[in-house]
């Protein structure tokens, strides 16, 4: 028999009633919105890009984007505040022979969806020549892709929603766009290029946890901040476990343990760190790159110089 005090209870005054219980968390579906926060009169505001992409595999040298999506939002670059929508773009380019069935089953993109079709390059042109900043989630695999298919992602700023924002400071496990999502009590259905674009740009207008700022501040702050990465050329074979817990990767193109850093303080503690716990005092250089919002997250290089330990 249904109880009578709930039987004429909206879903949402059911959710809203479980929201209220300590043992529950109730997630809501995604509900794209056009509008996040009015405009002031005279409100000077910048134009982001939240793109996303899809492809038939992961290497940039053999693989092609099939689908590219890309939300136009306008933001206050002072505040990091998201004020509205502009344009949504999304669309599906045939690569010319068959996407293979692994790749399928990720994005469920298939051969006939794309048969015949081509993204709008003048379209694609003009979005991003109006953008501010580009932002994705794991930027490091969107930017390689969309550079070599549009060389015009080349000269703007980006910025990552993974690497950019310390999820771990912020007292956040794990850094997945979905979980990310869910912390904020929504869900969606993933691996689509438009409806990645929605949730990442949801998230962005979500405030962090621990520094209580938008996520999109976080982003901006970012873009300041004189990042470079630190080459440990030459460093001892028995030191790796040492470099890698402390959060180098390893380069297997060139034979090397690297780290990106934010600040000119964590520069100069990192090359004290080397100098003692790697070279144990020896003499010994190491390479330092530099990495400029319009060269991080690519596989293109930054000016490089030698620095004497």
């Amino acid at each position: 028999m249904n109880n009578p005090s709930t039987t004429n209870l909206s879903p949402e005054d059911m959710a809203l009633a479980l929201d209220q219980h300590p043992d529950y968390k109730v997630l809501r579906r995604l509900v794209p919105r056009q509008e996040f926060h009015p405009t002031a009169p005279g409100q000077v505001l910048q134009r982001g890009v939240v793109l996303d992409t899809e492809t038939t595999g992961l290497s940039v040298d053999a693989d092609q984007v099939i689908e590219l999506g890309m939300i136009v939002f306008e933001f206050d670059p002072v505040s990091g505040t998201i004020h509205r929508v502009m344009e949504v773009f999304d669309e599906l380019e045939d690569p010319q022979r068959p996407i293979p069935p692994e790749t399928i089953a990720v994005h469920h993109i298939t051969d006939d969806m794309v048969r015949g079709k081509r993204i709008d390059d003048a379209k694609v042109q003009a979005i991003v020549k109006s953008a501010a900043v580009v932002i994705a989630h794991n930027a490091s695999f969107d930017r390689p892709f969309v550079e070599k298919r549009w060389p015009v992602f080349e000269d703007k700023q980006w910025a990552c929603s993974i690497r950019d924002i310390d999820w771990k400071s912020e007292g956040v496990s794990s850094a997945k766009l979905e979980f990310l999502l869910q912390t904020q009590g929504v869900f969606y259905e993933a691996h689509r290029a438009e409806t990645d674009c929605w949730a990442l740009l949801e998230l962005l207008s979500a405030v962090l946890p621990n520094s209580q700022q938008p996520a999109m501040l976080t982003l901006l702050e970012s873009l300041n901040q004189a990042q470079v990465r630190l080459y440990a050329t030459g460093s001892p074979f028995d030191s790796k476990d040492a470099l890698k817990t402390r959060g180098y990767r390893w380069a297997p193109e060139i034979k090397c343990w690297h780290r990106t850093l934010g600040t000119e303080k964590a520069l100069q503690e990192e090359l004290d760190w080397l100098k003692r716990k790697v070279y144990q005092g020896k003499r010994a250089s190491v390479e330092i790159e530099k990495l400029g919002g319009t060269i991080r997250h690519s596989q293109r290089q930054g000016e490089k110089t030698i620095q004497a330990l």
